[in-house]
């Protein structure tokens, strides 16, 4: 069960919660006979989750929602992508970052009332991120989302598709002190 609060949260240096939906995996590398079982770990500073293995699939669709909580808007959120082998280590299978900045440039606008659909920014893949194509922070449902394609680096191929999205929690910092 999640906290509503900071004040009840074990470190009251959190800014707030982000959700990383990790949506579906595009052309993933073969790592067992002819596909893979793969899923997702997703490191940020001290805290790790993973989603659940898909099997026999290079092209998964995990729809899965992490929350993270952020102390750091610097600190880079962590993906490797993984086979699942029963008798042996599991497989390496990529790695990607997602950079925070872009998207708390957004929030930090303090923008009101928008259209849905709405774009704010657009990022541009360049040698410095992980993009596979331009990603956009988006106005949605009265929130911002950046959904965005990530090539994995390390591997012969493949991306995977993730949405990030802010949640303020009361009695946290918030991004307004970010930096």
């Amino acid at each position: 069960m999640m906290a509503n609060s900071c004040v009840s949260m074990d470190n009251n240096n959190i800014l707030g919660l982000l959700k990383l939906r990790i949506k579906r995996g595009v052309n993933l590398a073969i790592r067992d006979a002819r596909t893979s079982d793969p899923y997702v770990v997703v490191n940020m500073g001290d805290q790790k989750l993973k989603t659940r293995v898909v099997k026999n699939n290079c092209n998964p669709d995990w729809n899965e929602e992490l929350t993270l909580s952020v102390k750091d808007v610097k600190t880079p959120i962590h993906l490797t992508v993984y086979d699942k082998d029963t008798f042996s280590v599991d497989d390496k299978m990529g790695e990607a970052e997602i950079d925070l900045k872009p998207y708390v440039q957004c929030k930090q606008m303090g923008l009101g009332k928008l259209p849905n659909g709405c774009s704010l920014k657009r990022i541009q893949p360049d040698r410095t991120n992980y993009l596979a194509e331009e990603s956009s922070c988006i106005w949605q449902n009265g929130k911002i989302v950046q959904e965005m394609f990530l090539r994995l680096r390390n591997v012969e191929s493949g991306e995977i598709l993730v949405e990030i999205e802010w949640v303020d929690v009361v009695g946290c910092k918030g991004l307004s002190e970010a930096k």
